[in-house]
């Protein structure tokens, strides 16, 4: 009997636990701020803190074409509210932000819970400098030029096709694919491409075989085509994403290309004159390296701090 009614206590104790906690837990962004109250403009590691605005992030999101099969990661959180704009209709993506002030990153870890999206999203306490910045499929951020400049790299090196969202700064010599204002804001966007610069020999479906020499500069490419034992110059080369473009127009014959990277095989159709026919290149040794896609000089304190 005893044993019962110790149980039956233990019971109640923990229930009326719950329901203090539940109590204490804020339930909204007004009692979410109330308890954490920090102001704009509270400086940071690097950056101080400024709020994006609702129009602005619901531009930034819309314009990266956040879907719920993307994955966004957030640098430098905040309140969260980019990643929580991100889990919500009509984006519904699963989101991360990375935080490195540990009071803004409580902040953003009430709003999540406020809002009942704790399934969805997570706020990191960390270093941007310093976290991996995983499988994302779309990065946002709201840095300084000079912090941009050095997470470029980074960037640069996920996978192709990932889109990059910044509200009002560039990163200088990457110039973005599209660019639009929004409450007299700036919003840029760029599509990571992927790494063609080298040598390609191609093989089309007739059998006819011509060797393309790439030369890369993040999305634009220069070069040349040879066939036949003749060489041309590349017209309107790009890659965006895994998506690759080239034209030729040699000794009067117009050669038109498109197709997708896939590591070192690249597949497409190429058009001459009137015909169309499939192609398939493959990468001839490795990769040339590139200047643009390493850390620019000055960038190393951040990551050896």
């Amino acid at each position: 009997m005893m044993r019962v009614l110790r149980r039956s206590v233990l019971a109640v104790s923990l229930l009326l636990l719950g329901a203090a906690a539940a109590e204490t837990q804020p339930r909204s962004r007004a009692e979410c701020e109330a308890a954490y109250s920090l102001s704009w403009g509270r400086a940071g590691k690097d950056v101080p803190w400024v709020p994006t605005f609702d129009a602005v992030v619901l531009g930034m999101l819309s314009m990266a074409e956040v879907t719920p099969r993307d994955r966004l990661l957030d640098l430098g959180a905040g309140d969260g509210r980019i990643a929580i704009t991100a889990a919500k209709p009509p984006f519904g993506a699963r989101a991360v932000g990375i935080e490195y002030d540990p009071a803004l990153a409580k902040l953003a870890a009430c709003l999540v819970q406020a809002e009942g999206l704790d399934d969805r999203v997570r706020v990191v306490e960390g270093d941007i400098f310093k976290q991996d910045f995983g499988d994302a499929s779309v990065v946002t951020l709201y840095l300084l030029p000079h912090i941009n400049l050095c997470v470029r790299h980074r960037l640069l090196a996920m996978s192709p096709g990932t889109h990059v969202v910044s509200h009002q700064y560039a990163m200088a010599d990457w110039k973005p694919d599209r660019s639009v204002q929004i409450q007299g804001r700036d919003i840029h966007l760029w599509v990571v491409p992927a790494r063609v610069d080298g040598v390609w020999d191609f093989e089309d479906s007739e059998g006819k075989t011509f060797t393309i020499d790439l030369r890369q500069t993040f999305g634009a490419l220069s070069g040349e085509i040879a066939r036949g034992g003749v060489q041309h110059a590349l017209l309107s080369a790009t890659v965006h994403g895994l998506e690759l473009r080239f034209k030729s127009d040699g000794a009067g014959v117009a050669v038109d290309f498109s197709g997708t990277v896939r590591g070192g095989e690249i597949t497409g159709v190429v058009r001459t004159g009137t015909a169309a026919r499939t192609a398939v290149g493959r990468l001839r040794g490795v990769l040339r390296g590139v200047p643009w896609a390493e850390m620019p000089p000055g960038c190393s304190r951040y990551y050896d701090r």
